[in-house]
């Protein structure tokens, strides 16, 4: 669930795994059925059992579900108590957000990517004219989901950059996220720009010790080593 988190956009994937998960634990029914609040008197020891076993999942369910969102998000949902009403909220979100991705300017923002080797600043910048456009719709969108969109609009030559974002667990305004592309951009050139001056500068070495053999014109058969290290010339 940790490369999985819900950010907002990714609900059905999200859910998915989240299943995937609980099913393996034999959780998944807390997600769909109401928790009891309190046991009726005269209950038998079974029900006594499943009654605390019912609660033992939701707070392990609970635990799994908050670990598995943004933190942004996650502070909208940590003082709910149960996971039937922590689902509920999340559908009643997608619902609003379903709508919001209807508009225009979110549609373009969500579906705009970044062609491999093009410019990471006019990328950037583009998405952020996205962004206050959608701030001025009033969208509701949050700052991790911008920058979890940004980061997943990026070609592939920069998974690298994304990997080590989300594994240091850096939270970025979107202006300093532009900037860091930008300097990662910059930095991963140069490197390979001195890599194929490292290999132009290797391959002419090599040629510069070749050996060198050349025929003289007019009869005969004699030939000439050109080569440094000289030897015997090949057979005629």
């Amino acid at each position: 669930m940790e490369t999985n988190k819900f950010n907002g956009t990714n609900y059905n994937d999200w859910l998915r795994n989240l299943r995937i998960v609980l099913d393996f634990e034999n959780q998944g029914y807390v997600l769909d059925k109401l928790l009891p609040a309190i046991l009726p008197e005269g209950s038998s020891p079974e029900e006594c059992l499943m009654f605390e076993k019912w609660h033992e999942d939701n707070r392990k369910v609970r635990s799994i579900i908050l670990a598995s969102m943004t933190n942004e998000i996650q502070k909208q949902y940590d003082r709910l108590e149960d996971v039937p009403s922590i689902m509920l909220r999340m559908k009643d979100f997608m619902r609003f957000l379903t709508g919001i991705l209807d508009m225009p300017p979110t549609k373009a923002f969500f579906e705009t990517k970044m062609t491999e080797g093009s410019s990471v600043h006019s990328h950037g910048v583009k998405m952020l004219t996205l962004v206050e456009k959608l701030e001025d719709l009033k969208a509701g969108l949050n700052n991790d989901t911008y920058i979890d969109v940004i980061l997943q609009s990026l070609p592939p030559s920069y998974d690298p950059f994304i990997v080590n974002y989300n594994m240091n667990g850096l939270e970025k305004s979107i202006h300093e996220l532009i900037n860091m592309l930008v300097q990662y951009e910059a930095t991963t050139h140069k490197y390979e720009s001195a890599v194929l001056v490292g290999e132009a500068s290797t391959s002419k070495a090599k040629g510069k010790g070749a050996r060198r053999w050349k025929r003289k014109k007019g009869k005969g058969t004699a030939v000439t080593a050109t080569a440094s290290t000289g030897g015997a010339p090949p057979a005629a």
